[in-house]
């Protein structure tokens, strides 16, 4: 395999991460069922400001990825999509998936870390990770090293710069 068909299969096989609900597409619905575990497990209401931007996040996050990827407009994000027309689009602006994570990355950490500093603890982190669907020991090894300035704490700006390289970096 050359290093191109690596990093389809790789990016491909990050797909999963976003069809929640393992349908084989991805759509609002993944994402506005994934912002909806998260209030529940952090006991957060909907209709409070945290949970309104975890909701706004979501379909924003929605919206960034379904303009670039979703090539037949059917509101659904096959992985042929997301490898194909996301991921060029993408590769040739990288910082254009970070600029669509952000608003989702931030609500999520407002909701887990509870205390309004935009910040959230690296067991909370966790949590959320593993509500995302993401296994018990890969959640723990990512929160931990989300903390780059091992404060104890993951910030805005390490999270979304970790979950920009996860999906976009070519390394496998």
């Amino acid at each position: 395999m050359d290093a191109e068909e690596l990093y389809q299969h790789r990016i491909a096989s990050r797909f999963a991460a976003f069809d929640q609900d393992g349908s084989g597409y991805v759509s609002r619905e993944d994402f506005t069922s994934a912002a909806g575990r998260l209030l529940e497990e952090f006991g957060t209401s909907f209709r409070s400001d945290k949970g309104q931007a975890l909701a706004a996040g979501a379909e924003a996050f929605w919206q960034g990825l379904a303009g670039m990827a979703d090539v037949d407009g059917d509101q659904r994000v096959t992985r042929g999509e997301f490898v194909g027309a996301a991921v060029k689009r993408l590769r040739d602006n990288p910082d254009r998936f970070a600029e669509i994570a952000r608003p989702f990355v931030s609500a999520v950490l407002a909701v887990a870390g509870g205390d309004g500093d935009g910040k959230a603890g690296t067991a909370e982190v966790e949590r959320a990770l593993r509500v995302l669907g993401v296994e018990a020991h890969t959640a723990a090894l990512a929160a931990q090293s989300l903390d780059l300035d091992r404060s104890g704490l993951v910030d805005e700006e390490e999270a979304v710069t970790a979950f920009a390289r996860y999906f976009m970096t070519q390394e496998p």
